[in-house]
């Protein structure tokens, strides 16, 4: 541990984190490219090309250019993330806990149906397998 001074130690740190913020920056602006639905195909090709080809000044100027809306997209998605999931929770409790009683008439429907015709044999099995598995 003699070889390696505690300023060295202090600047290999320093190097390992601008990398590892050098990166995420990197994947953020990739994913932003592709996030982005107002840009067409060519310019997400020429985007993503830029970045890889020309990585300092890709990202440079890509987040000179389009840097501000970077937030706003991935706010957009967050909100859209979060409407979805309230959405599925709202349906889920408004169906409300099956009991054995419901998955009964469930059943009753399902035969009912099956007697009339309205449904075939592997429909009200693949039906019936599905009630009785939830």
């Amino acid at each position: 541990m003699m070889d390696y001074p505690l300023l060295n130690v202090f600047l290999t740190m320093l190097w390992f984190f601008l990398w590892i913020m050098w990166l995420m920056l990197l994947f953020r602006v990739v994913v932003d490219v592709f996030r982005d639905d107002a840009l067409s195909g060519w310019a997400k090709a020429g985007w993503t090309l830029t970045v890889c080809v020309l990585p300092f000044l890709g990202v440079f100027v890509y987040l000179i250019a389009r840097g501000r809306g970077m937030g706003e997209r991935e706010l957009r998605q967050a909100q859209d993330r979060e409407r979805a999931f309230r959405a599925h929770v709202q349906q889920a409790a408004a169906e409300g806990p099956r009991t054995p009683g419901a998955k009964a008439d469930e059943l009753g429907r399902l035969a009912a149906l099956h007697d009339r015709g309205a449904i075939s044999d592997a429909e009200y099995e693949q039906a019936k397998s599905k009630v009785l598995t939830s």
